[in-house]
């Protein structure tokens, strides 16, 4: 039997009839399976209860492309960066975000981005390539190892917000996921689980068709179609009628919590009219919460954030007309980890 090179595509079976295939007992699959999925093994050398011949033997049959650690940076309030390498040199970046109750990951889902929104650093890099699962899925494994090694605590939370645009990276988005909520893996709750999307309303749709039921966040970011086209070119394509018929169908589907991110930028978004216009968009979709955010400033780009007069009264605003409204502050600025900052630096 022909077998995919790549041995993390194997499921159980298929690692049990491989074992048998080459005359070995099956329940080698198990110990294999045990070291891929819950050992988090990033090299068939550390599988070191099978013998050399038999780690020799993989090593020949397959391929384990795991990402590395590059680099790890350590901001003074407390937030963690950690830049990883892949298995053909590319870079991409994580972030740890400790509070008091939770350990958030936020994880990559593409080597760079080609959405070119025009306050984002990361915009600004040209799109490699997507991340395949198991990449995913390493960045996880690795950041919850510096979690307990950092903060003595594992991962309690996972947002997809760093690099790219995880709804362009569909399909290995959903089996990373799927890895990570597995039993025989972290088996961390799906509802613990956050995709960010910049707004590709037939992949909206897709999610609601296939039932997943990890949280949903929109990055909004403009209440009109005109000041979204400006600083978001994905809206000349996916605009906010289409995007709140998208999530009115996915969360009719699967009844996942949806969240409206929403970065304040000086003198562009942050006028009393933005937020009157923010809250209608509010009466229109089944949200369950709208995060403003700070702008974090990027070498190259011209944007500021928002006054913190201009931010108080945004939020007064939306709170005023019954708006479940929270402000993000930035965590992680100095490090270049913040909302928008992650451009391998």
């Amino acid at each position: 039997m022909d077998y995919p090179k790549n041995i993390r595509e194997l499921g159980l079976d298929q690692l049990k009839e491989y074992f048998i295939s080459i005359g070995d007992k099956k329940f080698r699959a198990m110990q294999t399976y045990e070291w891929l999925w819950k050992k988090n093994a990033r090299k068939f050398s550390e599988m070191t209860n099978l013998s050399l011949d038999l780690r020799q033997k993989l090593e020949a049959d397959f391929e384990l492309n795991s990402i590395s650690t590059d680099l790890v940076q350590n901001s003074a309030d407390g937030t963690v960066k950690m830049r990883f390498r892949t298995f053909d040199n590319h870079l991409l970046e994580g972030v740890i975000i400790p509070t008091e109750k939770r350990f958030t990951a936020c994880v990559s889902s593409q080597i760079g981005c080609s959405l070119s929104c025009s306050f984002c650093a990361t915009g600004r890099m040209e799109r490699k390539r997507n991340l395949s699962f198991e990449e995913i899925y390493d960045q996880v494994a690795i950041l919850n190892e510096q979690s307990i090694k950092s903060f003595g605590s594992g991962l309690t939370n996972i947002v997809f917000m760093g690099m790219g645009e995880p709804l362009l990276n569909y399909k290995d988005v959903l089996k990373a996921i799927e890895r990570i909520t597995s039993s025989d893996s972290f088996g961390m709750s799906p509802k613990r689980i956050t995709v960010s999307t910049a707004g590709v309303a037939k992949m909206i749709k897709k999610l609601g068709d296939d039932g997943v039921r990890f949280n949903l966040a929109l990055s909004l970011h403009a209440s009109n179609d005109i000041k979204r086209n400006e600083i978001m070119d994905i809206n000349e394509t996916n605009n906010i009628k289409s995007l709140t018929e998208a999530l009115n169908y996915f969360y009719a589907k699967t009844k996942s919590a949806i969240t409206l991110e929403y970065v304040l930028l000086n003198g562009v978004n942050d006028s009393l009219q933005d937020a009157k216009e923010l809250a209608e968009i509010y009466k229109r979709i089944p949200v369950h919460t709208i995060n403003v955010i700070e702008y974090n400033t990027v070498d190259g780009i011209a944007f500021t954030k928002s006054d913190e007069n201009n931010t108080e009264a945004f939020v007064k605003y939306l709170s005023g007309r019954k708006v479940n409204v929270h402000i993000r502050r930035s965590r992680g600025k100095d490090i270049d980890a913040a909302c928008g900052q992650l451009a391998n630096k």
